[in-house]
């Protein structure tokens, strides 16, 4: 007895000892309520709220110099634009409606090119032209090809191809073909314009602007390559018809300046001199419109002082190209020096004025926590010309990034470890107590004389 009172009396001791050994070390406590240690790195339920605060990062504004100022000019409306975007980067009375002469004709090739064949054959109508009428003297039922009569309405103005064209493509009616002409010009938005004849020759309500001129050249230009073909030639030769013709574009530009590739050249009473021009440096075609000029010379010097001052001004720039790496944020548990990729989802190309500094506004993560699919959105990046913000392109994750499991740690360790000995010492002393406590209710029961007392 005595020996198992001095054993129950050691586990006892031990377990004690145990015990004040784990609360002087101190009690790993968060581990028994599951509470996460704290953490520098804020996550989420959702992939959107895995990455901390956004980083906004951006280059210092620079010195922004003045773009030049435009030529003074002799007319009576005018408009410049780049053709792939469609801005306006000059504009003088660009939405008067004025007469436009045979400009007019822009609207009656492309009527034309939607609704015949280039092949097909014509016979002229009886048309007779007035005496002032640009034309090539086609004869009553004289046939030609819808592509010669393009060709002479084009290059050299005949107003007799234009009616020509406009009779057959209406079934007969010139009338028709002109109701075709206005409904084409609705369909485009040209909100300053309106159609009474095909040929522009002056008749009342036959008007457009220098904004509507321009964006139906740029239309024709980047939708009808037999349009951009044919107003870019300084000559051509007409084979169908009675006999043939050698025509020449009343265009002088386009034969002077090698850069200058159209469009089409105007002249009556009431427009004055007219042209829509457009030219092509550096990668980058802008198309201006001069209305009410007073002279040929004075219509060309002021088409190309507008077309030069553009060149001179303005450039197209791509400040992001698509798949760029553009921000490269840290991974959540990750190897050192380990960074995921932002590409840009798209490019950006436009025209700005050459004075005027372009910059990127990134704006992205600095640490990314997976699980994240390849190619999901974790940023953005800006572009800012000037002040302004011009573009937003969206920067989506370049391969996809797998949830990483973080390592433990060696405090981790001895933690988990503290508390798995802590248990134990406190189920050993419960079973030193136990024993202790039996051992010493059981003694005195021992030492008592056993009964006398008949069964």
């Amino acid at each position: 007895m005595t020996r198992r009172l001095a054993a129950a009396a050691a586990v006892f001791v031990v377990a004690l000892a145990a015990c004040a050994a784990v609360i002087a070390v101190g009690w790993p406590r968060q581990a028994f309520a599951g509470v996460p240690q704290p953490s520098a790195t804020s996550t989420g339920t959702s992939k959107a709220s895995r990455a901390q605060t956004p980083a906004v990062t951006s280059r210092p504004s620079e010195h922004r110099n003045a773009t030049a100022a435009p030529p003074s000019l002799g007319v009576r409306a005018a408009a410049l634009i780049e053709e792939s975007s469609g801005d306006q980067l000059y504009g003088l009375n660009s939405s008067a409606q004025l007469a436009i002469a045979s400009t007019t004709k822009l609207m009656t090739a492309l009527v034309t090119l939607r609704h015949t064949p280039l092949s097909s054959v014509f016979a002229d109508p009886d048309y007779h032209p007035a005496a002032e009428d640009s034309q090539i003297d086609l004869e009553p039922g004289e046939r030609m090809s819808v592509h010669d009569l393009l060709t002479a309405m084009l290059l050299p103005s005949a107003d007799d191809a234009a009616v020509d064209l406009a009779y057959n493509v209406g079934h007969g009616s010139v009338s028709r073909f002109i109701g075709m002409m206005n409904a084409q010009a609705r369909r485009l938005g040209l909100a300053h314009t309106h159609y009474t004849t095909p040929s522009g020759l002056d008749t009342p309500d036959n008007y457009s602007s220098a904004t509507d001129l321009v964006d139906l050249a740029s239309y024709l230009l980047q939708n009808e390559p037999f349009f951009k073909h044919t107003v870019a030639q300084t000559r051509a030769v007409l084979r169908t018809g009675n006999h043939v013709r050698d025509v020449v574009n009343l265009n002088d530009l386009v034969a002077h300046y090698p850069w200058i590739n159209g469009v089409k050249t105007g002249h009556t009473l009431d427009a004055g001199y007219v042209l829509v021009a457009s030219g092509t440096q550096g990668g980058m075609t802008l198309i201006d419109a001069v209305l009410g000029t007073s002279s040929e010379a004075a219509r060309d010097s002021n088409a190309l002082a507008l077309l030069e001052w553009g060149f001179a001004n303005f450039g197209m720039r791509t400040p992001v190209h698509a798949g760029a790496v553009l921000a490269r944020p840290t991974i959540t548990g990750g190897k050192p020096g380990a960074y995921a990729g932002l590409i840009a989802a798209s490019s950006y190309t436009h025209v700005f004025p050459k004075a005027e500094k372009v910059r990127l506004r990134i704006t992205a993560p600095a640490q990314l926590t997976g699980p994240l699919a390849r190619h999901a959105q974790a940023g953005s990046v800006a572009v800012v010309a000037g002040d302004k913000v011009v573009a937003r392109i969206p920067l989506l994750l370049a391969a996809e990034l797998p949830q990483i499991k973080k390592a433990k740690s060696i405090a981790s360790v001895m933690v988990v470890s503290a508390t798995l000995f802590g248990l134990l010492v406190a189920v050993g002393a419960a079973i030193g107590l136990t024993m202790f406590w039996r051992e010493w209710t059981r003694g005195p029961r021992r030492g008592r004389p056993r009964s006398t007392k008949a069964r």
